[in-house]
């Protein structure tokens, strides 16, 4: 059994168009955002954002599965003072383009430094944008659980009777709780927000995913051998995770020095997938990852 690794050198809205039809189960991907890295990638200016993503986007919805997810790493900027609204706009356009908007997640930046402006703080978030073709698609919530922690031994030691039955929701949604269900559990399901560390260590790139990321998606969207698609993938931290993870995956860069960073870096990650190693599951001595 073979973990690939394709590479794609080149603009992403051309590349893409080398890939198949309902190829790819998952898509995580950071791309420039509005007027950033200008010394990377030039920078796009928040007018024109949306009409440059478009393209993009649209060989995204092709290549992706029907039971694929896209998971869109985008913030806004602020312009003379206020939000641009470049996110807010594209998330409509994508829409339009047949793109269901089905969750917004949330990356708290734990180690977010401080910062001084006259009229606002530091930002400490970032969107993680879901989209997906259809609103039946694959989800594997049960592998991203995390333990119960003090809620239980506080919350659930001393129940009412109101906590012990399916009670009426308070809101008028229709929907009740029933707190005793989980007397007996040990993990529970997450929030939608993710608390994560920054990468300190850049890796060469000016804005690089800390690895536990991609990872976490990873783990939630797909299974061994699905194959993971990053169209920006910059320093290969997706790439690199997915590889590990026994996934199929493919990284689209415009940059020659980061393409060629990243086939240098999968090297070694081909030859770890050749032992077996207790960290990540037992593997099959038959397993190998390509990169292409």
């Amino acid at each position: 059994m073979e973990v690939r690794t394709d590479l794609y050198l080149g603009d992403s809205a051309e590349q893409l168009k080398k890939l198949p039809d309902n190829s790819v189960d998952l898509i995580v991907t950071s791309p420039p955002y509005a007027d950033q890295r200008k010394n990377t990638y030039g920078g796009i200016h928040p007018d024109k954002y949306v009409e440059w993503f478009l393209p993009i986007s649209k060989e995204l919805l092709r290549v992706l599965k029907p039971t694929g997810t896209f998971i869109l790493n985008i913030k806004e900027k602020v312009v003379e003072g206020e939000r641009s609204t470049y996110v807010m706009e594209l998330i409509i356009e994508m829409k339009k383009q047949g793109w269901l908007w089905t969750e917004e997640f949330i990356w708290h930046k734990k180690n977010c430094y401080p910062g001084k402006w006259s009229n606002r703080f530091r930002d400490a978030w970032e969107r993680l944008l879901q989209f997906n073709k259809e609103r039946k698609f694959h989800m594997y919530q049960e592998e991203v659980m995390v333990p119960m922690g003090d809620w239980a031994k506080s919350r659930l030691k001393n129940l009412s009777d109101t906590d012990k039955i399916r009670d009426n929701s308070k809101v008028g949604s229709g929907f009740g709780k029933n707190i005793s269900n989980w007397l007996t559990r040990d993990k529970a399901y997450p929030t939608n927000v993710l608390h994560l560390a920054t990468e300190c260590s850049n890796k060469n790139h000016s804005a690089a995913f800390p690895e536990e990321l991609p990872e976490w998606f990873i783990k939630l969207f797909t299974k061994e051998n699905d194959t993971v698609l990053d169209p920006f993938m910059g320093s290969g931290t997706t790439l690199i995770v997915a590889n590990r993870m026994l996934r199929n995956s493919i990284g689209i860069e415009i940059m020659p020095e980061y393409y060629d960073m990243v086939k240098e870096q999968l090297k070694p990650v081909e030859l770890y997938l050749l032992e077996p190693k207790v960290k990540y599951g037992n593997f099959e001595p038959e397993r190998r990852s390509k990169v292409r």
